[in-house]
């Protein structure tokens, strides 16, 4: 490429702007694009869209390259751990055209495809050699020529009495222009990966950095606060969510020490100690649809509440609800979640490890859910079980659970049981796992939803089935091969897994 553009006298160094400073006398100046449009023509330098399809030999990768490049931060950031945020100024030449400014309003309407959309960029600015007059700022990878605009926007420009040439103008571009993504892809390693992505709750950003970008913690957390309004505190999670009360171990990479956070999901209000109890807001949509399927006057029983975003909801659809959480942290929150959402008289609030809260509250209501007056009974029974990683070992306490005799298969409770795979057919394994536990297979009167991705190769997935009278109630005997319940039947996978 350096040869072919030697060949018409342009050296590389005048395709890619060099830094210079703003001053009046250079801040319009007109370009000389005319003079080099048969050059650039006859040459493999994509400069004008229409004229790269003329050629083969410059690869697309080139050109993207050089668009990012034009708004990429210097490069001499690269390498830094502490945040020097005047160490991101740049300079770069934009394609403008000046227009009276009383015009301004009118004219914009019709160059939105022309004008420059970048975030942070004020499209119009004054006109640094008439009072009266203003800049446009352009695409400058659309707009190079008079011949750049499309005959639409020509006629628009003919009929408000706009000179259509083109002139440049040299912007200086700071630390505020910058995207988040840009500013960490222009400071850790070449070719790693960049976070740019967390989970907000409330004021704090969280993320989960890998290994490599460790060095840079300090400098991406200041970063995510600054790019992200509202954000004013950013933590790294430090260990899997491994112990008895579901939390985890976090440092504060930037900002404010403060986890006391209030958040918003599906119309409710949550309140909680970050650092204490177990929240994760890509689980919004899944407690939705949990919510959906209740009607009115069911009863749920949320084995593993946390502060409440499946069993508040639950409460405000008049459900009755029982809810247990074995953190006293969640416990506190929980019951402060029913008050703040006005529900606290319709929800039950336990402190119980999930085991003897099957055994004790549940075991107890069911008795009396599913007793001789269960058949006059029209609504439903629910049992949430949301603690992926150790749930299904949880099932078990429903084998011989209730004395007496069976109730009818369609009053039997529903449980809707939560758990990871990293198994290449995820929705067989967690089937095939959870019908181990309970002594049954449960292919065929199962249903299994995927809920997210967690992480390469991991799947988060909700198995849901009733459990069979031969199962829940004592002296029963149970089909270990097979076993089917007529409103379950061959229940469709959600998703292709």
């Amino acid at each position: 490429m350096r040869s072919l553009l030697k060949q018409f006298g342009f050296s590389r160094r005048f395709l890619k702007v060099e830094s210079c400073r703003i001053t009046e006398s250079a801040s319009l100046i007109l370009l000389p694009w005319a003079s080099l449009i048969q050059k650039f023509s006859r040459a493999p330098v994509i400069f004008l869209l229409d004229q790269r399809k003329r050629f083969s030999t410059m690869p697309e990768i080139e050109t993207n390259h050089r668009v990012s490049e034009l708004f990429s931060p210097p490069s001499d950031v690269r390498g830094m751990t502490e945040l020097d945020r005047t160490a991101f100024k740049k300079t770069v030449t934009i394609p403008v055209l000046k227009v009276r400014k009383e015009i301004v309003n009118k004219l914009m309407r019709s160059l939105k495809r022309a004008a420059l959309q970048r975030p942070g960029i004020k499209r119009v600015i004054e006109d640094p050699e008439d009072e009266e007059g203003r800049l446009i700022m352009l695409d400058p990878y659309k707009m190079f020529t008079v011949d750049s605009f499309e005959k639409e926007e020509l006629s628009i420009l003919k009929q408000l009495n706009v000179n259509p040439q083109i002139s440049k103008y040299n912007l200086e571009l700071t630390y505020e222009n910058f995207k988040s993504e840009e500013i960490l892809r222009a400071v850790l390693p070449e070719g790693q990966d960049v976070t740019s992505g967390f989970s907000r709750v409330g004021h704090i950003a969280h993320l989960n950095l890998r290994d490599h970008q460790l060095p840079y913690k300090h400098l991406i957390g200041q970063v995510m606060i600054d790019k992200n309004p509202g954000i004013t505190s950013a933590v790294n999670k430090i260990n899997n969510i491994d112990n008895t009360y579901r939390n985890f171990q976090m440092e504060v990479l930037s900002g404010e020490e403060n986890m006391m956070t209030k958040v918003r999901e599906n119309n409710y209000t949550y309140e909680f100690d970050f650092s204490k109890v177990y929240w994760n807001p890509r689980l919004s949509t899944e407690h939705s649809r949990i919510t959906e399927l209740l009607k009115p006057g069911d009863v749920l029983f949320d084995v593993f509440a946390g502060v409440g975003p499946f069993a508040i909801p639950a409460a405000k659809k008049n459900c009755t609800v029982f809810a247990n959480d074995l953190n006293p942290e969640s416990h506190k929150w929980l019951l402060h979640n029913c008050k703040l959402n006005k529900v606290d008289q319709k929800v039950k609030v336990f402190n119980l490890d999930g085991k003897d809260f099957l055994q004790g509250p549940v075991r107890e209501e069911l008795m009396q859910q599913l007793g001789p007056l269960s058949k006059e009974r029209k609504h439903s029974v629910h049992i949430v079980m949301n603690l992926p990683a150790k749930a299904i070992e949880f099932i078990s306490a429903f084998k011989a659970l209730l004395d007496g005799q069976p109730c009818g298969s369609e009053l039997l409770p529903t449980v809707h049981c939560y758990s990871f795979s990293k198994d290449a057919n995820p929705a067989k394994d967690v089937q095939q796992r959870a019908g181990t536990v309970l002594g049954i297979s449960l292919e065929a009167c199962s249903s299994v939803h995927l809920v997210r991705n967690v992480a390469p190769n991991k799947e988060m997935l909700c198995i849901t089935f009733r459990i069979p009278a031969a199962i829940l109630y004592k002296n029963q005997t149970v089909n270990r091969d097979n076993h089917e319940d007529p409103p379950l039947k061959r229940q469709r996978i959600d998703k292709d897994l």
